[in-house]
């Protein structure tokens, strides 16, 4: 067990490394100018090369991603070009939202998921079956910002129920976890339904049913819990979803978190901004995998670290 953690660990720092190395590249190679960018379209030549000297912009590629590397040592994230503020504290401040977001989105997911791939496994070959799976697949298919703004219209202009944007309440938090869970929602119900059904044709499955256990104490009490364990695993590759998906859906819907703070940095070319959230996002979806492989073995004895 030890032996396995401290190869995850050693992997997952390689893994983050990789990451900063091919951001950092990618915004070198990009050709928007961040100098330019602070200094505004009416200012001189002279005016944007000092600013790109105060910011080591026109130190070579290799000297700028060892300052970067040195100060990430440091815990230091960097400093916002433009908001003149410590990255850090930036992402810290964002950082709540997000996760209040990302638990509600998954909250969602789980419950239309699971629903809909266990009713469909129990109808398999049915047109209730055949309806639910057309559904997930328009789920996976249909882009975030297009159910958000589908969303928004529907309950928030149409109806009332709910609020267009903001941050604060629950009534808030309905719609962008929604608009997330959806798109969850459809892996987990295929995902569930073959678990389901594979499980189902399993021989303790038979046993429990001749000793003459209820339908229910059959389907919760056995089938439930194995058929759960593919379903563990994908949690924590969808952090790496919600991370890409949230940059969307918190600008449509105008909530505080490090996927809006990305999408206005990315529009103004604010490097250190988006290699702190590219980093925070990557260290989620790292983390988020190894738990999962960590909670699968407790879950089911059967299956081994290596």
């Amino acid at each position: 067990m030890g032996g396995y953690v401290l190869r995850r660990v050693l992997q997952s720092l390689l893994i983050l490394l990789g990451i900063t190395f091919l951001t950092f590249i990618l915004l070198y190679l990009i050709p928007a100018d961040p100098a330019r960018q602070i200094a505004g379209r009416s200012a001189t030549a002279q005016t944007v090369e000092n600013i790109r000297e105060q910011l080591g912009l026109n130190l070579p590629f290799y000297q700028q991603y060892f300052r970067y590397l040195t100060g990430l040592l440091q815990g230091d994230l960097g400093r916002s070009y433009l908001q003149k503020t410590e990255v850090g504290e930036l992402i810290r401040s964002r950082l709540p939202a997000t996760l209040l977001l990302m638990a509600g989105a998954i909250i969602c997911e789980l419950a239309i998921g699971l629903t809909m791939g266990i009713v469909a496994a129990l109808r398999r070959n049915t047109a209730t079956d055949t309806s639910l799976m057309v559904l997930s697949f328009v789920g996976v298919s249909s882009p975030q910002f297009v159910i958000g703004i589908l969303l928004l219209y529907v309950f928030s202009v149409q109806l009332g129920w709910f609020p267009i944007g903001g941050y604060g309440t629950f009534r808030h938090m309905v719609l962008p976890s929604l608009t997330l869970g959806l798109l969850g929602a459809g892996w987990y119900s295929r995902m569930m339904r073959s678990s389901m059904i594979d499980v189902l044709r399993q021989d303790f499955i038979r046993t429990a049913r001749a000793k003459g256990l209820k339908r229910w104490q059959v389907l919760f009490g056995h089938a439930m819990p194995n058929a759960l364990l593919p379903v563990i695993a994908m949690i924590g590759i969808d952090i790496g979803l919600f991370m890409s998906g949230i940059v969307v859906v918190e600008s449509v819907f105008g909530w505080p978190g490090i996927g809006q703070l990305a999408w206005q940095a990315i529009q103004r070319v604010d490097i250190p901004i988006i290699m702190g959230v590219t980093l925070v996002s990557a260290f989620a979806i790292v983390l988020g995998n190894f738990l999962a492989d960590l909670i699968v073995p407790l879950i089911d004895p059967r299956i081994k670290l290596r």
